[in-house]
């Protein structure tokens, strides 16, 4: 008899499973675990069917005593499936990003929510700097113009610039905002800023300095903004890489988008529900923004209706939205399952040892609290 039930929430990988043996994000290859679990004498049960009253989850989470799932393709943790899984102990994401799981219903019940800090970082910087460089150069209309092989040169060009010497502000400047701003630098921009809670060290700061010093000779390019408004409203591009909880839900409003300079283009590869979609839908319709690059949606998958599947921008101008994958790289996938099976250890040898900067709530409360600060 088993000792416990772990279930296990992921994509379908269908033939790509079989001809890519590393995606081991999806549901076939069970991010290389099964082996693992059961050897420590549990039942693993793995499924794609997350949503509804009669799906696997929400009757298997019942019995459950772990529960892991990703945040690109991610079972929804509700007040109320926690309240009917009377076995559960620990929710574990493989990757980053614990927002699918009602964290204050976990505390009440004194779960243990990890996820694998760090293993998205690289990924997710860097898929940043790819949107960015899509909507200014206009991208995907050019591609879409080249392959209907109508050589419309004007067409593609008149919504076409140079990343060089734009303004660029980052919302959240912590692992991934950050790197971004280190990836910029060899675009030579006119200024960089930040707005977050707390300051960078000076020692980073002078980094990104000093390097704009050595290649392009402009210093100083590195600025933190104190208010959001002031940010936004100098910014050419901006990039949003700050948490999701309740004061930033709809952050991206009518309202703050509003005070974007006309024609700016945002980029979101944190948290689809930062932003309110009809808005920034809105946004595009008028003008106001000349492209949106995004890869996160809320929820995920996307309804059928959600705006951005059809939203329309009127400079032709181009958007650049992906299905969640800024963290799940080839390489990211073998990092965040790595990490996964680092914390099933942990659990399993009852040694409890985790990374405290892998935890999100601990022992009924916030990690930060319950298990010294994140790093």
């Amino acid at each position: 008899m088993a000792k416990g039930k772990v279930l296990l929430v992921l994509y379908k990988g269908g033939h790509h499973a079989e001809e890519q043996k590393r995606l081991l994000g999806c549901a076939e290859n069970e991010l290389g675990i099964r082996k693992f679990v059961e050897d420590h004498g549990y039942e693993l049960v793995t499924t794609t069917d997350k949503d509804g009253p009669n799906s696997v989850v929400e009757k298997e989470i019942e019995t459950a005593e772990i529960v892991i799932t990703t945040p690109f393709f991610p079972a929804y943790v509700s007040k109320e499936r926690i309240q009917k899984a009377k076995n559960l102990k620990i929710c574990i994401t493989a990757g980053v990003g614990s927002d699918h799981i009602d964290l204050n219903a976990a505390n009440q019940k004194k779960l243990t929510v990890a996820e694998v800090t760090g293993s998205n970082v690289v990924s997710v910087a860097e898929h940043a700097v790819m949107l960015i460089l899509n909507l200014v150069r206009n991208f995907v209309p050019s591609h879409d113009i080249a392959l209907k092989g109508t050589w419309d040169i004007a067409g593609a060009a008149k919504d076409e610039y140079d990343l060089e010497d734009k303004v660029i502000g980052t919302v959240g400047a912590g692992r991934i905002g950050y790197r971004i701003l280190e990836r910029l630098v060899a675009f030579n921009p006119k200024k960089l800023y930040y707005f977050d809670y707390q300051e960078l060290p000076a020692a980073a700061v002078k980094k990104i300095n000093d390097a704009s010093q050595l290649f392009n000779g402009r210093d100083a390019i590195l600025e933190r903004v104190e208010k959001l408004e002031d940010l936004v409203g100098r910014c050419d591009v901006v990039t949003i890489n700050c948490p999701l909880h309740e004061k930033t839900f709809g952050l991206f409003d009518k309202k703050l988008i509003g005070k974007m300079k006309d024609g700016a283009w945002l980029v979101n590869t944190a948290r689809g529900a930062i932003c309110n979609a009809q808005d920034v839908s809105d946004a595009l319709a008028s003008g106001k923004l000349l492209g949106y690059g995004g890869d996160v949606w809320y929820p995920q998958p996307p309804p059928k209706d959600h705006p951005w599947l059809t939203m329309k921008n009127a400079h032709n101008g181009g958007n650049a939205m992906t299905p969640h994958i800024s963290g799940t790289s080839i390489d990211a996938q073998e990092r965040y399952s790595a990490g996964v099976k680092s914390i099933l250890e942990s659990y399993f040898s009852k040694k409890y040892d985790y990374r405290p900067q892998d935890l999100i709530v601990y022992n009924g409360d916030y990690a930060t609290k319950a298990y010294g600060e994140r790093k």
